[in-house]
């Protein structure tokens, strides 16, 4: 297979999970959330904001791309027209994912009928909305949003991603405590909602990234370093170091792995030198080959 043709199947492998990524969130909000009748943040909370406000009259799915539509302007007049064709898929994709599961016989076919349980639809609407957006995270794509906030706010002034995006969610579902029909009970749904999606997309992506730091102190480096190379297909470095206690000079077999890997990489290191003295800890994000690339960090 020639390059050429791998980047297209790992370009087309990507757009193929962010689109369905992107269904998931849909699918999180339209046959969840909407029948909750609550509320959400970011740019789909002022969204679902104005489609409460205009009595359902206005489709969910054309108010997120307006609304998305109006930040990227803000935001390539503001920052610059620096925004990836990955973020403008996932809006666009997200906007036909809910124009579609909008039409009423596609969402009678999907609802859930979960509307006498409004607190399973909110925890079923933030997970399957959080796997979507970790989805598209991973494949460099994003949903825009309070992402293009940040950006123009830290033109003018430096506050973490954290506070703007906490704080615009606050605003933003406490709102709705203006909205008739929605009430307390629909914002405070909100905020469970807006939890267990961030909690979701965390977890999501840190198990995704979670990767193994080992240290091996071993006589036998060499053959220790040559067994996890040949074997385990990991790449091995050695470190020089000096024992303290007995001051003596000694080497360390440094070891990056997957954490699924770190059982192979302990059977190895048994089977070489059993006396060997192992640290192992885990790393959130490891990049560069056979790990992370880095655009996608």
């Amino acid at each position: 297979m020639n390059t050429i043709t791998r980047k297209l199947l790992i370009g087309a492998k990507e757009y193929l999970i962010m689109t369905f990524g992107m269904f998931l969130y849909a699918f999180g909000y339209i046959c969840c959330i909407l029948p909750a009748h609550c509320m959400g943040g970011g740019a789909t909370g002022v969204s679902l904001l104005i489609h409460y406000i205009s009595g359902g009259v206005l489709p969910l799915g054309v108010l997120v791309l307006i609304i998305n539509g109006i930040l990227l302007i803000a935001g390539g007049l503001v920052v610059g027209w620096n925004f990836g064709i990955k973020t403008l898929y996932c809006i666009g994709m997200l906007s036909l994912m809910m124009s579609i599961l909008q039409i009423p016989a596609i969402n009678e076919f999907c609802n859930l009928h979960l509307e006498n349980d409004r607190f399973l639809s909110v925890i079923l609407g933030g997970i399957l909305a959080g796997i979507g957006v970790a989805l598209s995270f991973q494949q460099g794509g994003s949903t825009g949003g309070t992402d293009i906030v940040a950006m123009i706010i830290n033109k003018f002034r430096t506050i973490s991603y954290g506070r703007i995006l906490i704080t615009s969610d606050f605003f933003i579902i406490g709102s709705a405590l203006f909205v008739n029909d929605l009430g307390i009970d629909g914002v405070i749904y909100g905020y469970v909602f807006v939890a267990v999606f961030g909690y979701t997309v965390d977890m999501i992506m840190a198990g995704n990234r979670q990767s193994m730091q080992i240290f091996i102190v071993s006589r036998d480096y060499r053959a220790m370093a040559d067994a996890i190379i040949n074997q385990a297909h990991r790449g091995a470095t050695v470190i020089d170091a000096c024992g303290w206690y007995s001051k003596e000079e000694s080497k360390i077999v440094m070891v990056v792995c997957r954490k699924s890997e770190l059982s192979i990489i302990l059977r190895i290191v048994k089977t070489v030198d059993p006396n060997a003295f192992i640290s192992a800890g885990s790393v959130m994000g490891v990049y560069g080959k056979g790990f992370d690339a880095l655009n996608k960090a």
